[in-house]
């Protein structure tokens, strides 16, 4: 019996992501980060605003949309904040609402577009703060090493990127990858 792959995202073959193979420090770095954003998107791929603002994990306020804005504040944050050094306010904070980023995550198309232009522009960014940089051991305005951020980084992505997966499965049982 054969691996069915009617429920996973892609087939194999249309996988946009790499599988591993870089090579040094660097480019195994980057490499990992790109494809855990990658990963997100294709968690999110094929989905309604009504689907991505979804709630399913109930008390949770934890949505794909609710994860695509987090990850757009934490990327702004280490990137724009810590290793650019720039003032500037945070996206979906509120002062009395630190969790905006999944309370303000509603079923609205003009939210979800927010959410992920904001997403892509911080990722825009921060590949072109990484290409700038030409040794990772460079500490940024947040006194870290770039390096760290870079880790960090790929750590934050895989631990949502797990939430996502169960997120996705309860909305149309796709699963995986």
């Amino acid at each position: 019996m054969g691996f069915a792959w009617s429920n996973m995202f892609v087939p194999p073959d249309e996988d946009p992501r790499t599988d591993g193979g870089f090579v040094g420090e660097r480019d195994t770095l980057i490499g990992y980060l790109r494809d855990q954003r990658l990963t997100l998107e294709l968690k999110c791929a094929d989905l309604d605003a009504s689907q991505l603002a979804a709630r399913s994990v109930e008390p949770s306020p934890v949505s794909l949309l609710g994860l695509v804005r987090h990850m757009a504040g934490v990327e702004q944050s280490w990137f724009r904040v810590h290793m650019a050094g720039f003032q500037v306010p945070r996206h979906y904070r509120l002062s009395d609402d630190r969790d905006f980023d999944f309370h303000g995550a509603t079923a609205d198309p003009e939210v979800v577009k927010d959410a992920f232009d904001r997403w892509r522009s911080e990722i825009a960014f921060a590949e072109d703060y990484v290409d700038s940089i030409d040794d990772l051991g460079y500490l940024g305005d947040g006194g870290l090493a770039l390096r760290e951020v870079l880790v960090h980084m790929i750590e934050e992505y895989a631990r949502h990127n797990g939430h996502a997966d169960f997120l996705r499965e309860r909305i149309d049982g796709r699963i995986g990858q």
